[in-house]
């Protein structure tokens, strides 16, 4: 069984070297929505494939930290980085360019790896995160699964290499949350009561 969870943030990037010169030459914006489906041969104790309460921890931080932020690739030109952290607190610097399809393999790579480090207490069977749909606008949008974000030909694909701005890590309820993750260190779900 497959169910789906939205989310929503604002965003501001530059794709560098992509054919429309404004996407490439102009800071611009997006409305992204970022749709999450995970899946679970069996139903937890709840009956569910997974809780949705249990995706407003680390899964919303990670997806909220894109939200009022300017997403940066490392490739680009280090004076217009400097200049982009110099006046901006809320930045994620990613490996990778900024595009719909990068966000998509990002944010499979992060939830995948939470998922992979949190015990689940109240009897989640096996849940695993099929695909990360990021719409850039309302008619278009890119579609990862695991297959994509682990392929080492479309980038990068250690989180090692992103980078988020001390302001965003701040807003975290665990500032510390990205680090431990990176460490390895296992989350537990909260007991159902």
């Amino acid at each position: 069984m497959i169910i789906r969870k939205l989310y929503k943030f604002e965003n501001a990037h530059i794709v560098r070297h992509c054919t429309s010169r404004r996407c490439s030459r102009s800071i611009h914006g997006h409305s992204y929505k970022v749709e999450l489906l995970f899946s679970a041969p069996n139903l937890d104790r709840g009956q569910m494939v997974y809780d949705f309460g249990l995706t407003k921890g680390m899964i919303k931080e990670f997806i909220d930290a894109f939200d009022h932020a300017i997403t940066l690739w490392r490739g680009d030109d280090p004076a217009y980085i400097a200049d982009m952290k110099k006046w901006s607190e809320r930045w994620i610097e990613l490996p990778v360019n900024p595009s719909a399809e990068q966000f998509a393999r990002t944010f499979f790579l992060l939830i995948d790896r939470v998922l992979k480090q949190t015990k689940m207490v109240n009897g989640e069977s096996e849940v695993t995160l099929e695909s990360v749909i990021v719409h850039e606008t309302d008619t278009g949008y890119a579609k990862a699964d695991r297959d994509d974000a682990y392929n080492s030909t479309m980038g990068p694909t250690e989180l090692d290499t992103i980078i988020f701005s001390e302001r965003v890590k701040e807003e975290w309820a665990n500032p510390k949350m990205f680090d431990e993750l990176l460490a390895g260190r296992m989350f537990v779900n909260p007991n159902v009561v």
